[in-house]
């Protein structure tokens, strides 16, 4: 069961970042401050998918991997780390932060450098897991060969 969600919850994670990111950009290059004002609440709303995918996708891939000390599994491991405190630490934050400032109108140069930050912070966890999907579905394939003979 664990293989089967693992990879759904960390597709839906991925998937929920290069959203949010892709529709920050667009709005803030292409559209009005109301607009980044709905994306940014959107972005907020739509952490209730994004937290539990990542939970998820984390204590799923703990579980399975507790015992690997294969390359992929600890490069997988190690990126996770860093992916979490990456969320935790910077794009939670930043999502109350810049959904309560762009609400207000409030596009201040504060507002401009954490939006810098949170895309900064949202390329480098879309790279790290597009980085671990690559490795798991190696891990995977190598698996089903393995199994095959």
């Amino acid at each position: 069961m664990l293989r089967a969600i693992h990879p759904i919850a960390g597709i839906v994670g991925f998937l929920t970042i290069l959203v949010f990111w892709s529709s920050t950009v667009y709005s803030e290059l292409f559209t009005t401050h109301a607009t980044v004002a709905a994306v940014k609440s959107m972005v907020l709303n739509g952490l209730f998918i994004l937290v539990p995918a990542m939970a998820i996708v984390g204590a799923t891939g703990m579980s399975m991997g507790r015992r690997r000390k294969d390359a992929p599994a600890v490069a997988k491991k190690k990126r996770m780390l860093i992916i979490a405190a990456n969320g935790l630490l910077i794009l939670v934050p930043a999502a109350f932060f810049l959904s309560t400032k762009a609400n207000a109108g409030s596009f201040d140069t504060s507002f401009y450098v954490v939006q810098v930050v949170e895309l900064i912070a949202g390329a480098t966890n879309l790279t790290l897991m597009g980085l671990s999907i690559r490795d798991g579905r190696a891990m995977g394939a190598r698996r089903r060969n393995a199994s095959r003979t």
